[in-house]
């Protein structure tokens, strides 16, 4: 008597994800969540919603001269109302957009 077996539980590596379209988001199946290999310079979208990075070192600029320095498992929750720009401060730099439901 033969026994099925079971389908291997396949992974993503966000980071080489994100690593493979540089400067551009990568959107991830089945959810509200985005990858991004910062590449330069990114004005964020208008999107309420946590910003975590993943691996090197981002700035996000916001409004009325304030910064936040994101590193390696550190976020930032970013709202709809408030304007942020975001540029890496080492090579290498994955962030990850979670955007909030409805």
């Amino acid at each position: 008597m033969s026994r099925e077996r079971a389908a291997v539980p396949q992974t993503l590596h966000l980071t080489r994800l994100a690593q493979s379209s540089p400067g551009q988001w990568v959107d991830l199946p089945g959810g509200e969540l985005r990858v991004l290999n910062l590449s330069g310079k990114l004005t964020g979208d208008a999107v309420t919603g946590w910003l975590i990075c993943l691996s090197g070192e981002a700035v996000v600029d916001l409004p009325q001269n304030n910064f936040v320095r994101l590193r390696p498992g550190e976020g930032y929750r970013v709202s709809a109302g408030e304007s942020w720009t975001a540029f890496e401060t080492k090579e290498g730099s994955v962030l990850l957009l979670s955007e909030d439901a409805g």
